[in-house]
């Protein structure tokens, strides 16, 4: 019997010991492969905090506008240049933009 309790008290010793071990190396591996994950999240992605912001969307087109408004703008384009606040350059190049929106 003696021989009997001794043979099984080593058995759980080397037993115990083996899952100790096992569990010691798991948990290393385990912590070596997060640090190996958070170095390549760190590399892949820059930090959120320093990024630039969005730009601002783009401003919708104006509706097109009916041929009356254009025809007023293009009054007032006539009475700007008649006072000499507007170059002939500069009515052409007014007259231009609103015909061709």
């Amino acid at each position: 019997m003696p021989g009997l309790l001794r043979g099984i008290a080593r058995t759980a010793v080397i037993s115990g010991t083996a899952t100790a071990v096992s569990n010691r190396v798991s948990r290393r591996q385990a912590g070596r492969w997060a640090q190996q994950d958070y170095q390549r999240a760190a590399v892949a992605e820059p930090p959120q905090a320093y990024s630039a912001p969005p730009p601002p969307p783009a401003p919708e087109p104006p509706a097109e506008t009916s041929m009356d408004a254009k025809i007023s703008q293009l009054k007032e384009l006539g009475q700007l240049k008649e006072q000499g606040v507007l170059s002939e350059a500069e009515f052409e190049a007014q007259k231009s933009r609103i015909l061709a929106s």
